[in-house]
């Protein structure tokens, strides 16, 4: 059996996270958050800082962002739009070798079939998004733990889902 067509070495789009840290609680976590219910169709969960900064003013567990996750059909969708306000192009750095695909998107009015609405403003975000092949769940379980092979592993050049 050729590697091509082997059903184990299929990569699938597990998980899209988008965040945005506004960096201070109060009316623009509102906005974030209203810009991401815009975006995404799902209610978007408010995050705490994880440690007290002074010089920003930021105390431990203040809600200082916003993020949401999307799972299949969603994900998928929300992802080809993320790729397509990139023009398409998708820098290797872009990849890890874990299988995590992180692209910034300096302003939300850039993905495709959004427009600027006054009351929410502009922001920008960060999508993280997992690939997965079958047999990862091992590796992360707890019981009956065992390491994956290399051969397992995802090479950034020769990708194969984008």
């Amino acid at each position: 059996m050729s590697q091509t067509n082997n059903p184990m070495k299929e990569i699938s789009l597990l998980k899209v996270v988008i965040n945005i840290g506004v960096g201070k609680a109060g009316e623009p976590l509102e906005r974030a958050k209203n810009a991401l219910t815009e975006l995404t169709g799902h209610m978007p969960s408010v995050r705490g800082a994880k440690n007290s900064i002074r010089d920003f003013n930021i105390h431990k567990g203040e809600p200082i962002g916003t993020m949401v996750t999307l799972r299949r059909d969603d994900a998928a969708n929300f992802l080809k739009r993320i790729i397509e306000s990139k023009r398409n192009l998708i820098k290797s750095s872009s990849f890890d070798n874990n299988g995590n695909l992180s692209i910034g998107i300096r302003e939300h009015i850039d993905i495709p079939g959004t427009k600027y609405n006054p009351d929410i403003g502009i922001f920008g975000m960060d999508v993280c998004s997992s690939l997965t092949r079958p047999g990862y769940r091992v590796a992360k379980k707890k019981k009956f733990f065992k390491n994956r092979k290399k051969s397992q592993n995802y090479k950034r050049r020769s990708n194969g889902f984008f």
